[in-house]
């Protein structure tokens, strides 16, 4: 019964993103801006060059695009447990027979589906039949690029609920957000691959649990690991959701017994 209730979560964020029509216009024409912006840096960056670092332009305008759409936003994560920590509403998940991670999973993953339908596919329609977009380096790499696409979310996802349970101890998440966006900027390769980082920056940043929400998904699409390297990585990235997701259960058990002390 309680396994059956977390659909409905789900369900009820997709459907409460319908009501606000203007806000998911708005959504999608500034994520449009955003894409041509960054493919006019690249394109700038290239200056005429085939090849820079072994990789083409439409490789890069191909990357810029899947990798920083993969980076989902985290701000509504963020904030939803900042506010539920805030106002006390967070103690009404004490008296229900639901987990409360478990809960915000399936709300955020029916945000996450309507973003992806709404937002991510019309832009990358736009961007693909006005510049183009290259289709996967093979059919082994379009193949392994669906579970590290999977596994891209709930890596970010950890991430998030981990720094939005962190208003517990600090009772507000502002800044939180910030706080998460200022580290994937660099440690994603969402903005800037991690190939084109020196060779001592992306050697650390590469087997941190940050790479794996943009880099590795979108390095995999392009062709840029061959399989054995797919499947090290993908093994790699499954330890890293693993041990997240055991500290995300110890916090929150922190984060209730610390609850229930406040709360008397």
């Amino acid at each position: 019964m309680r396994a059956g209730a977390y659909p409905a979560f789900a369900l009820t964020a997709f459907q409460s993103r319908l009501a606000y029509r203007n806000q998911v216009w708005a959504s999608a024409f500034g994520e449009l801006v955003i894409s041509f912006a960054f493919i006019a840096i690249w394109t700038a960056a290239f200056a005429g060059q085939v090849v820079v670092d072994g990789a083409t332009l439409p490789e890069m305008i191909t990357y810029v695009m899947i990798a920083g759409l993969l980076y989902w936003n985290t701000d509504r994560l963020i904030n939803d447990v900042g506010e539920a920590v805030r106002t006390g509403d967070i103690t009404i998940f004490l008296l229900k027979p639901l987990s409360y991670p478990a809960s915000l999973l399936a709300t955020h993953f029916g945000h996450y589906v309507f973003d992806q339908l709404v937002v991510t596919l019309p832009v990358l329609l736009i961007v693909g039949f006005s510049v183009g977009l290259l289709p996967p380096a093979s059919l082994f790499h379009a193949l392994m690029a669906l579970p590290f696409w999977a596994l891209s979310w709930l890596m970010l996802f950890t991430l998030g609920a981990l720094c939005g349970l962190l208003a517990f101890w600090l009772l507000t998440a502002f800044a939180l957000e910030w706080f998460l966006k200022g580290i994937m900027a660099l440690a994603s390769g969402a903005i800037v691959p991690l190939w084109f980082m020196p060779g001592w920056l992306s050697g650390i940043l590469g087997y941190l649990p940050f790479a794996w929400v943009s880099y590795y998904p979108t390095a995999i699409y392009l062709g840029k690991l061959d399989p054995p390297a797919t499947f090290l990585y993908f093994g790699i990235g499954l330890a890293w959701l693993a041990a997240l997701g055991g500290f995300l259960a110890w916090l929150w058990s922190r984060a209730r017994h610390r609850l229930i002390v406040q709360g008397g």
